[in-house]
């Protein structure tokens, strides 16, 4: 596809943007699981496929908001993924739900993605 550009700069959106997309397939198969999809249905593998694109969404937001607002001075998306992923939701069948402890670190992490803080 490069062959035929002759200006270095689009030469290097382009070579970029291919970095993005190769970025994207590997957060698919590494942190999404999606190695190998291992179902019994054409409808399961749809619903399973449907799961890691809305996933795929909320990573490509997540790496925006880092962008936007500085984060990765101070974390990757795996580390900053790692210190949120300990909060837990606990609930009964008729009762209220629970949740795990949210630090003061961790709820300014959800404001500076803009996302409300779970309560």
């Amino acid at each position: 596809m490069t062959n035929g550009i002759k200006d270095s700069v689009e030469a290097l959106r382009i070579y970029r943007l291919k970095d993005l997309i190769e970025k994207s397939f590997g957060n698919l198969k590494e942190r999404l699981s999606m190695r190998r999809m291992s179902v019994a249905s054409e409808e399961n593998f749809e619903g399973e496929f449907f799961v890691q694109f809305i996933a795929l969404q909320l990573m490509s937001y997540i790496k925006k908001q880092m962008d936007e607002n500085g984060l990765f001075s101070d974390y990757t998306m795996q580390s900053l993924l790692d210190e949120l992923d300990v909060i837990k939701y606990y609930q009964q069948p008729g009762k209220t739900h629970h949740l795990s402890e949210i630090t003061n670190k961790q709820c300014k992490r959800y404001e500076l993605m803009e996302v409300p803080v779970p309560t």
